[in-house]
């Protein structure tokens, strides 16, 4: 005989998935999702089940004050961070791919471009426009009133689309860019790859001034071909680029002498690269050896 659950051990256990989820897209960082579960539950258990209808509703509501409250706490740390701030980034397992649009809102580019709302902007963004949320379920988790929540939503969605990268998701020609940066990087050759780059190609490297990284964005293609060739063939023969699932689409897990040592993954629009995302900070590489489960 097993032992079962407790009721609320239960509902949020088969939420928890879908919570982690919100409260990554909200902070962009794995570690704080984590932590705003663990401020979730700690809430969710002093409450009277009997007088919640909606343990779904309930727990996201829970969960997105919590990352909400953290997300403008953490918002004020970045403004000191050394260089760009860039998401966590996850190993995700393939059904996240197979949702186009939970693929796209957790894409390194489309979290990059969230980093810049503010942080009711972001809440309303992510629970409308990604969890289909309705606007007095969304009210009820940001303070505001559902007609607030709506020239919210609209603000945010505005100044989304004017900063999204243009282009679509397109795995088979990531795989293919993907697979010309990792021979650059294997042998140094990187011709094949540099006439991929998009005339206005942005490199963005996050090394949070622990490992050497751009600073600021780097615009252009023999801006951007210039760093590369300066850099690339340093190590030839000491790496290796692996090809995995990076936040719903491909991605280069790259390791120095057998130690990861950072993450790329590539926007492209008409088969250009027209965005570079390089993760090189130590303390957000923690998560790559287990793929994580991302819901909607």
């Amino acid at each position: 005989m097993t032992d079962q659950p407790d009721p609320a051990t239960a509902a949020f256990v088969a939420h928890r998935n879908l919570l982690f989820t919100i409260a990554y897209e909200l902070l962009g960082s794995a570690a704080d999702a984590e932590d705003v579960l663990q401020e979730t539950w700690l809430r969710w258990v002093g409450v009277d089940l009997e007088s919640v209808r909606d343990h779904r509703a309930y727990l996201i509501r829970i969960t997105s004050r919590q990352a909400l409250n953290r997300l403008r706490t953490v918002g004020r740390q970045r403004e000191t961070y050394i260089g760009e701030w860039l998401p966590e980034p996850l190993l995700t397992t393939p059904d996240v791919a197979e949702d186009v649009e939970l693929a796209d809102s957790v894409s390194m580019a489309m979290l990059h471009v969230m980093e810049t709302l503010r942080p009711t902007e972001r809440a309303v963004f992510v629970l409308r426009d990604v969890f289909a949320l309705e606007y007095d379920e969304i009210a009820a988790a940001v303070d505001k009133s559902p007609e607030a929540v709506r020239q919210i939503a609209h603000r945010a969605r505005s100044h989304v689309a004017s900063r999204r990268p243009r282009g679509d998701i397109s795995p088979s020609e990531a795989k293919d860019a993907l697979a010309a940066f990792q021979r650059a990087l294997e042998t140094g050759d990187l011709q094949s790859f540099l006439d991929l780059l998009a005339p206005d190609v942005v490199l963005i490297g996050d090394g949070g001034g622990v490992k050497q990284a751009v600073l600021r964005p780097i615009v252009g293609a023999d801006k951007v071909g210039r760093i590369l060739s300066a850099g690339i063939p340093q190590h030839v023969g000491r790496v290796t680029a692996e090809l995995i699932q990076l936040n719903g689409a491909p991605g280069l897990l790259i390791r120095l002498d057998g130690e990861i040592e950072q993450v790329a993954a590539f926007h492209l629009a008409d088969g250009r690269v027209t965005g570079m995302y390089v993760v090189r900070n130590p303390e957000k590489l923690s998560r790559l050896d287990a793929a994580t489960t991302l819901l909607r």
